[in-house]
């Protein structure tokens, strides 16, 4: 991946051909020999795959270009893990974008036809509803929520990609300027541009090859169900059920986690996903944060690339983003942040902003080390 950051001087295919030509390099895996390439993205415009590969060099492939919101990253590894598995492919390039800076700041914009966008509704104000329902529910503080951005912080700290890499107090984040309550500013994941890409192949070819990796157990996708009126909001179902789906697929559960990278957008997210992803019962995700159960030293290391509340969120980037961090734990080459002996990794993000759905899309990936 390039460095998360502010590159408004750069392409959607300046971006992106740095992270596609190193995971090719990576890999080692010549332009000619990518069998299909798939891009996801939110904001890139008509054919951005298109774009981006002709600056590499790679044409006569099928190119694929996913809008899924957040998730589209993530999909586009989903789409692709399924045109090996169905052997339309061997190998597959898949590539995250986005340049967020082209809107000049503020919250990103959402589908104006929907009747809750109408009525105002931002990303900030539903994660803040969020979090006061948390609040109210919860044995949980102000201060518990500004503990996870304390934490993604200290993590991101180590990570020369993370757009932040400095380390705050919970008092930095509680007097940081109010966005909405109660979150403040830096309880929200900063908008930026970035690029991530990875390279995915079958495993008779990576065999073939010798090639290092990590194997993907298990893959999914689901989209929303809508409910008109009330909506629990502190129990995601979009994510319950993807996590429970994923982990019967793989045959192993979250307590055979290493590494988790979840969608932290904002600092509540990350204690609503805790319980969602089946890390804790319901109820129990402040005390496995105040514990430190979810840092380096505990029962799996959450988000240990400073999540998007340090990295930052280049919306499609952020689902590849995730999984190139995976591979990096799994095969031990994650510098000063490495999760020692590392063995399963899982992937987690959503994609949301519509009336009725408590995320559009969410996709989770579970990793484990190849021999």
């Amino acid at each position: 991946m390039i460095k998360m950051g502010k590159h408004r001087e750069s392409s959607y295919s300046g971006l992106a051909a740095p992270a596609a030509l190193g995971a090719l390099r990576d890999a080692g895996i010549t332009k000619d020999e990518v069998g299909a390439v798939f891009c996801g993205h939110a904001f890139g415009g008509m054919l951005t795959g298109q774009r981006i590969v002709k600056e590499l060099g790679i044409g006569d492939v099928p190119v694929t270009n996913v809008d899924n919101a957040c998730s589209g990253g993530a999909t586009a590894v989903h789409l692709a893990v399924r045109a090996i598995e169905d052997g339309h492919c061997d190998i597959a390039l898949v590539i995250g974008v986005d340049k967020l800076t082209q809107f000049g700041g503020g919250t990103l914009p959402l589908v104006q036809e929907d009747p809750e966008v109408q009525n105002g509704i931002v990303m900030p104000a539903v994660y803040a509803m969020r979090a006061r329902r948390f609040l109210h529910e919860r044995d949980a503080t102000v201060e518990d929520l500004a503990a996870v951005s304390v934490k993604a912080r200290r993590h991101g700290a180590a990570n020369p990609y993370a757009q932040f890499q400095s380390e705050v107090t919970v008092e930095q984040v509680l007097d940081s300027r109010p966005i909405a309550d109660p979150l403040t500013l830096m309880q929200c994941c900063p908008t930026g541009d970035g690029a991530a890409a990875v390279v995915l192949m079958s495993e008779r070819e990576r065999k073939r090859r010798g090639a290092q990796g990590m194997r993907a157990a298990a893959s999914v996708l689901h989209s929303g169900q809508f409910e008109a009126g009330f909506r629990d909001m502190l129990r995601p179902e979009i994510s319950y059920h993807s996590a429970r789906d994923a982990y019967e697929a793989a045959g192993f559960g979250p307590e055979d986690l290493d590494v988790v990278e979840l969608h932290d957008a904002f600092t509540i997210a990350e204690l609503v996903y805790y319980e969602a992803l089946g890390l804790c019962e319901p109820g129990e995700s402040v005390g496995l944060l105040r514990d430190g159960r979810t840092a380096y030293g505990g029962d799996v290391v959450v988000n240990p690339s400073g999540g998007l509340l340090s990295k930052g969120h280049p919306v499609g980037a952020s689902g590849v983003a995730q999984v190139v961090e995976a591979l990096w734990h799994l095969t031990d080459r994650a510098g000063a942040r490495q999760v020692e002996n590392a063995q399963r990794a899982l992937t987690h993000v959503t994609g949301g902003g519509i009336a009725g759905l408590d995320h559009g899309a969410c996709t989770i990936h579970l990793f484990e080390r190849t021999a």
